[in-house]
């Protein structure tokens, strides 16, 4: 197996949220794809946050591409130079104000290796506390919820939750839970 080779690089777009690239490839074989195109994305992190008695902070949001409000972990950017921890740390306590407890990174993640260039860091952070208010971007109008246990394993299992760089890590921390 080898890697493709890139001839050439042309951008789309380059803004905050959205830098798009098409690249001219030749593959191994020799086949020449003249058009692949690259979605660029920092890298993301997202956060199974545990409360110190045992519930877990989750997020209701809108979601414009889906123009649907739903449930999500807490998520968000890494921004340029910040490590993965840092940014789940910050993430965390500004869109719910809990922050502490004992943190580990559970899983690292990538939504569609074929297209898209970055990956999600899934950490989970048990015995978090609300320690203030939330601090939110203006752009951002996020409502916290707190769900025991049970209620998190029916969000997951009515499919009410539809974020998949969400439920494959609160999946595996179901699984890693029951065993």
């Amino acid at each position: 197996m080898e890697k493709w080779k890139t001839l050439e690089t042309k951008y789309i777009i380059r803004r905050p949220w959205l830098t798009a690239r098409v690249d001219k490839v030749q593959l191994p074989s020799g086949v020449i794809n003249p058009e692949h195109y690259v979605l660029e994305y920092p890298d993301w992190v997202n956060i199974i946050a545990i409360t110190t008695d045992g519930l877990y902070v989750l997020i209701r949001q809108y979601r414009h591409g889906l123009d649907e409000i739903g449930v999500e972990l807490c998520a968000g950017v890494s921004e340029v130079g910040e490590d993965p921890e840092t940014a789940a740390r910050r993430e965390l306590l500004e869109e719910t104000g809990y922050a502490g407890g004992q943190w580990s990174m559970m899983m690292k993640i990538c939504q569609n290796p074929s297209t898209c260039n970055n990956f999600t860091y899934c950490f989970v952070a048990r015995g978090v506390a609300r320690v203030s208010d939330q601090q939110l971007d203006d752009s951002e109008d996020i409502e916290v919820l707190l769900l025991s246990r049970d209620e998190l394993l029916h969000l997951l299992q009515s499919g009410e939750m539809t974020q998949a760089l969400m439920l494959a890590p609160l999946w595996r921390h179901i699984c890693d839970e029951a065993l």
